[in-house]
Parts: structure tokens; sequence; C-alpha cells
């Protein structure tokens, strides 16, 4: 899928997990999900939904923080195998996930840091800049995405779910690409077979353009409204 439509899918998840996380206990975790923790959760699947395609020279992740996601992108692609193989795998996932989740036991300054890349390859991803301009477009989205940054440090957003949401971005990303012609190898290193190879609809096609992205949209407006009409996740007063 392109990459817009693979941010959405990010954003769509978190909010669908949210009720499911909500109160939740995992290893000694309580995950408490307030507005804060939405929103963030949100940006930060979404930009974690892109990460798998580092391994891509092209890809919108690789361009979006110059030569230091160039660089980045270079060294996954040599590491992982190519595009669409190790870091298109539930290996990878884990890995992002786990050095995410690492990032909050080491530092909130770390956290925050991880946040912030990945809440600006979100908006990147979403298509939030002007073409003709990469440069004012790049730092547009910086100063958005730090404002964003900051005014969720402010309001107390925690993170102790960081690491599920960049895994989930990445499995999600997955079941996008398996829904394409490609398909993805999920089991990679042990074996390179594609799951959903020739099978599922064309990258950037009339079916991601005109189902699948605004089927995604539509679910974003429409968990947005039921996740802050939610009584439980509203402030009290």
């Amino acid at each position: 899928m392109m990459g817009h439509s693979h941010a959405l899918s990010g954003a769509v998840g978190w909010m669908a997990l949210v009720p499911v996380l909500d109160g939740t206990e995992v290893l000694g975790i309580t995950f408490h999900m307030g507005p804060g923790e939405i929103i963030a959760g949100a940006l930060v699947c979404a930009g974690a939904a892109l990460v798998p395609d580092l391994d891509h020279k092209s890809a919108t992740i690789t361009q979006t923080y110059g030569i230091l996601t160039k660089t980045l992108g270079a060294f996954l692609n040599w590491a992982f195998g190519g595009h669409r193989n190790g870091t298109h795998s539930l290996l990878f996932a884990l890995l992002m996930g786990a050095i995410a989740q690492g990032t909050t036991l080491w530092s909130e300054m770390a956290a925050q840091i991880f946040v912030f890349l990945l809440v600006g390859i979100a908006f990147n991803g979403l298509g939030f800049g002007m073409d003709k301009n990469r440069t004012a477009s790049g730092v547009i989205n910086a100063m958005v995405t730090a404002g964003i940054t900051l005014a969720l440090y402010s309001a107390g957003t925690d993170y102790t779910w960081l690491g599920a949401a960049v895994a989930l971005g990445c499995l999600l990303h997955f079941a996008g690409d398996i829904a394409t012609h490609m398909g993805v190898p999920l089991l990679w290193p042990f074996t390179g077979y594609r799951v959903g190879q020739n099978v599922g609809f064309k990258t950037d096609g009339k079916v991601e353009r005109n189902v699948v992205t605004p089927a995604l949209t539509i679910a974003v407006v429409l968990y947005g409204f039921y996740l802050f009409d939610w009584p439980e996740l509203l402030p009290r007063t």
C-alpha cells in the first residue's frame, strides 16, 4: 500500500485497540488510555506503520528526515536483505517494539524524541506537506510536530504503551502489504515465503484509492467521535 494508507491504518488500528487496552495489565504494565494517550498513540502508530518501508530509498519515511533516514534506510536495506524482506517480518516488528519500549525505560527525554520522530513521519505520510517546497514543508512539519509533542508532554501523557504502539504499527503495515500483490515474508529469516503474494489489489490502484483509503479515513473520524464521547476517557471535573 501507499504511505498515506499505511499511516491511516496505523491510526485506525490504535484507536480500535484503545477500549481493549484501557485498564489492562501486561507484564506488570497497566495501560491508562486518556485523551492524550489516544491522540499520541494514534500518531505514533501511524508513524510506525511506515517504518518497515525504511528499506526503500524512495519511500515516504526514507525522505522524511533527509540524510538521517536515508542513511538508516540504506543500513536496513543492507542488513535485512533488500526491500520487503527482513523489515517486513515478525522479527522486525518485535525488534522495533522492543527498541521503542526500551526508550521509555532508558529516559523520559529519549521517549519524547522517539515520539517526536514518529509523529513527524506520520504527518509526512499523511501528506501534510508541500511537494514543491520540501524545505518549507520540513520546517512546518517540524514546528507542528514539536508543538504537538510538547503539548502531549505538558498534559502528562503516559508512554508506557510506546512499544506496543510501534509493534502494532509494523504489524498493520504487514497486513496492508499482504493485501497487495507482493505479499510479505513474515517468517524471515527462517523462510522467504511471502504471505499474500499474487493475491489482493494493486498498490495505488483503483481499490486502494477508491475503497481502502476512503474507508480508513471514515474509520478515523468515526473512532474519534466514539472515543472522545466515551465518558470513562474524558477528564473528570
